[in-house]
């Protein structure tokens, strides 16, 4: 039974929706909403009404800057984006940021779109539940799963995040607020996937969970060529043993595949945890355990909390830059000592405050199998960057706005890989030359880009990649032309920054090492080291 505050909301837009195709209208009472938002007769009346107010509160703001016709922006109060943020005409949902209802029974969660992953992980393991498909960066949010693209060591058998949800409220560009699913407002529910919230605001989420286990198995096979790594993840990821599956690349010549699989049990395996000060970074214990076993596969039981979330420590390997920037050693002792700024929420901050995003290579790559060994050979040559991160997917039907590759003449799309290429650009390369040649390699081997990172196509070259006819039709079915397109949240005007005048603090910033302790200050005043420290997960 919907409550009362619910059934206000609704019936005070109610006299402003049309009746069409988006669901059926009965007494100022949208039906889609009643399926979708049942579940929060169960949650304590105050989350019920706080939830139904933000989201009243939203719709209101929208609508006005709708009928001014004006364009706006959404504010969600973090990001996991290396791109720079716009500061105008914005609409904040930072206050959607709970978890509002777990139901065992049905395996669902009803989940406001600003919850971190920490957060839900958290919540759903009270009930002996996790997601499918959980981000390893605990900061990362259920709506930045949903309007990003993110694809993770479960992927190749549940699909991208957004694979995992069964419905969602949000309100559209004009106030109006709909449900969306994969039977109701079908191509919505596909098309905003991965769309970064240009086809309509998302605020509530009905989430997929599956049962959890104490532990993961994990399995680390060395691999000596990249055509062995690539077999090795095909032959795992058809083996429907494994639950996660994914691989780090040391070199060309070295890395490790690692397969994951759920259990209950320790046997005679060691526990292995990586969240404490006193843990070794994910990545590096793996290459440690390898060259220990001379060869052969290890395996360890790890808590699955800490497996989820192995990455965090060190953003993958990407927090040793911070260490090369200041000229700092690296090693046990300093990592300890340093662990607050460490963690990804800190580092993302300090990234996006000190300006060394723009010199920073952050780039993931969906590539066909058959081109990676291709690919990392001319990411050696052109960056010098390791380790890479190897991650199987499995693909989104077409049209979509995520990453995909079609064969042409059949029009089949083609198994791809997950390389992650992140690391500093080398000082002899141009940047912004650097980006683009990449972007050229991509486009000859049909590679295509996560759009998180810095992205320098121009406008026809960005729509060559995605059915751009299809995408503008969602925009005008659904009045979504008051939000920027997807082109316009990730185009760099590359003439801007050639010509833009810099000032004395401008220049001053981003003077090393200058900009890197701005960063820090930044870093620490957000606070976001606390989350880390308080975060529960870490006692299941």
């Amino acid at each position: 039974m919907m409550s009362s505050s619910l059934a206000l909301r609704h019936r005070v837009f109610g006299s402003a929706r049309k009746s069409i195709s988006r669901g059926v209208i009965s007494g100022g009472v949208c039906m889609n909403c009643r399926r979708l938002l049942s579940n929060l007769t169960s949650a304590p009346q105050p989350a019920q009404d706080r939830h139904n107010k933000a989201v009243k509160t939203i719709s209101g703001v929208i609508r006005n800057f709708y009928n001014q016709k004006q364009t706006f922006r959404i504010s969600h109060g973090s990001t996991n984006s290396t791109r720079q943020t716009v500061k105008k005409n914005i609409v904040s949902t930072t206050d959607l940021s709970n978890v509002l209802h777990v139901d065992k029974e049905s395996r669902t969660a009803l989940v406001e779109p600003n919850v971190p992953m920490d957060r839900l992980v958290e919540a759903t393991l009270k009930h002996g539940l996790i997601p499918p498909v959980v981000m390893e960066f605990p900061g990362i949010t259920v709506g930045g799963g949903y309007n990003g693209t993110s694809g993770e060591s479960s992927s190749f058998k549940h699909g991208f995040f957004n694979h995992t949800i069964n419905s969602l409220e949000m309100v559209l560009a004009d106030g109006e607020i709909i449900t969306a699913s994969p039977t109701e407002n079908s191509d919505l529910f596909w098309g905003g996937a991965g769309a970064l919230g240009t086809l309509g605001v998302t605020t509530l989420v009905n989430l997929q969970l599956i049962p959890a286990s104490k532990y993961v198995e994990a399995t680390y096979h060395p691999v000596s060529s990249v055509r062995q790594a690539t077999g090795a993840v095909q032959s795992f990821t058809k083996d429907n043993s494994y639950d996660y599956v994914d691989g780090i690349l040391y070199s060309q010549t070295s890395g490790a595949i690692v397969t994951g699989r759920m259990s209950n049990a320790v046997s005679n395996n060691s526990i292995q945890r990586f969240s404490d000060a006193k843990d070794p970074w994910f990545y590096l214990h793996v290459k440690k355990m390898l060259e220990k076993a001379q060869g052969a596969p290890v395996t360890e039981v790890i808590p699955i909390a800490e497996y989820l979330f192995r990455y965090d420590r060190g953003g993958f390997w990407v927090g040793k830059a911070a260490f090369e920037y200041f000229g700092f050693p690296f090693n046990s002792f300093t990592r300890w000592w340093l662990d607050d700024f460490l963690h990804t929420r800190m580092m993302y901050k300090a990234l996006h405050a000190s300006g060394q995003s723009k010199r920073y290579v952050v780039q993931d790559l969906a590539v066909p199998y058959d081109k990676v060994e291709e690919f990392v050979k001319y990411t050696d040559k052109k960056f010098g960057i390791w380790p890479l991160w190897l991650c199987p997917l499995k693909q989104s039907p077409v049209p979509t706005i995520h990453p995909h590759s079609i064969t042409k003449g059949t029009g089949e799309q083609k198994e791809m890989l997950n390389v992650g290429v992140w690391g500093n650009c080398p000082s002899h390369l141009d940047f912004i030359k650097a980006n683009r040649d990449l972007e050229a390699k991509l486009k000859e081997l049909g590679v295509m880009k996560w759009l998180y990172a810095q992205t320098y196509y121009n406008e026809e070259e960005f729509w060559e990649m995605f059915d751009k006819k299809w995408y503008d039709s969602l925009r005008q079915k659904y009045r979504a032309t008051g939000l920027p397109t997807v082109y316009d949240k990730v185009k760099i005007g590359i003439e801007n920054i050639n010509t833009h005048e810099k000032g004395l603090e401008e220049k001053l910033r981003e003077t090393w090492p200058l900009s890197g302790f701005y960063g820090i200050k930044k870093a620490i005043e957000s606070g976001h080291y606390l989350e880390a420290r308080k975060s529960k997960w870490k006692d299941f």
